[in-house]
């Protein structure tokens, strides 16, 4: 099974990323947490992005917040998918980061999540990875059906 890569822009953003690492856990799907910035270490986030694919590295997820440039210099440096999850932060509350992360430019794409989605980063990953992953289909599939049974059991408690 193909790895995924967690990269903050800064160790502040492991609360956040600890949601991604946890989901990504729960599948048994092999992961690396690194803090990688865009800005204050360019030449190793770049490096990092491409030995991703020779390091078997499937999926990366990159979670920055302000600036969020750091799924964009990932994306720039491979073909690999890179999905941006935008962090709050006290100033604007993440929408600033959430720009960053979804105005790419044609060519250069991110996948972006909503701000704080780490969770749903992961399971976005997950389905990725299970595209050639059929034990990853079916734990996806269990995942689903109990997502259903907890609606249906709270839907019935309404009643």
């Amino acid at each position: 099974m193909k790895k995924v890569a967690v990269i903050m822009g800064s160790a502040s953003d492991m609360p956040v990323a600890r949601e991604a690492l946890n989901t990504l856990a729960e599948f048994g799907v092999p992961t690396s947490a690194r803090a990688l910035s865009a800005h204050r270490t360019p030449d190793e986030t770049a490096a990092f992005a491409r030995s991703a694919s020779q390091e078997g590295y499937g999926v990366r997820i990159a979670l920055a917040g302000k600036a969020a440039h750091l799924a964009g210099v990932l994306a720039a440096h491979t073909r690999l998918p890179v999905i941006g999850v935008p962090v709050s932060t006290s100033g604007l509350g993440g929408l600033d980061a959430l720009l960053s992360t979804a105005q790419m430019p044609k060519g250069v794409p991110v996948a972006c999540v909503a701000i704080d989605g780490a969770a749903n980063a992961a399971l976005l990953a997950i389905r990725i990875l299970a595209l050639s992953d059929e034990a990853l289909t079916q734990q996806l599939n269990q995942y689903r059906c109990a997502l259903a049974a907890k609606t249906a059991e709270a839907d019935a408690a309404l009643q």
